[in-house]
């Protein structure tokens, strides 16, 4: 069955795993359960068929690996929802808070065609609104780091709002009326490791955010 597209049920799966597996976290059925929001009961079930199915395998630590059907139905699901999110920010300017919450809704929909012609008119985009690489570009955000590792006095550019965070529309939006968003530069004010705060100067702005919600976030620094 792996030759063929899997339903939106388990490219959602796919797709987490996926993305769990590239961020360096433990891809787990509790994990799966908290990023998906659906219970236990309905991940084991979900991934037996899956397991039958061809698309992962589980090793001796309870621990999901994608099979090469797998991996490649993954990467094609985040490929066309990335792809999506550019179409509704360039397009129909949505702002950076709505479009993972709306792609979502559209990326099971998109036929190949569609998405071939999509990456053209978009001209083969790296990386998504969000900045999180397309599949295969891994690499080209391998030198980016943590804005929570950076000291007082420090500037540098924001580069990517990291998947997790893609799922919480509060955050974004906080985000983004902060001027926090991809290719923003700013500077450290004040690290205050005892509240666990950052304060940054954004625009001409002073920003908190907590060292949790900024060690999500990734930036190229200046100097």
């Amino acid at each position: 069955m792996t030759n063929q597209r899997p339903s939106p049920t388990i490219e959602d799966y796919l797709g987490v795993i996926y993305t769990l597996d590239r961020n360096g976290e433990r891809v787990i059925s509790a994990r799966l359960a908290q990023s998906l929001d659906v219970s236990a009961p309905t991940v084991t079930a979900t991934l037996k068929r899956m397991q039958r199915d061809g698309w992962v395998i589980m090793n001796e630590h309870k621990e999901l690996q994608l099979t090469p059907s797998g991996r490649s139905a993954a990467m094609n699901v985040i490929r066309r929802h990335m792809l999506t999110e550019w179409m509704l920010s360039r397009m129909l300017k949505l702002p950076l808070s709505e479009i993972h919450r709306e792609a979502h809704q559209i990326e099971h929909t998109l036929s190949p065609e569609v998405a071939k012609r999509l990456q053209a008119e978009l001209e083969d985009p790296r990386f998504c609104p969000h900045g999180n690489p397309l599949p295969g570009f891994e690499d080209e955000a391998e030198d980016w780091v943590a804005l929570s590792s950076l000291a007082p006095g420090d500037s540098a550019i924001i580069r990517r709002i990291q998947e997790n965070l893609e799922e919480d529309y509060d955050i974004l939006a906080f985000l983004e009326s902060k001027g926090v968003v991809p290719g923003a530069q700013f500077s450290v004010i004040e690290l205050l490791p005892f509240n666990e705060t950052v304060m940054l100067s954004v625009n001409g702005n002073d920003v908190i955010l907590g060292l949790r919600l900024a060690s999500d976030i990734y930036v190229t620094q200046l100097g």
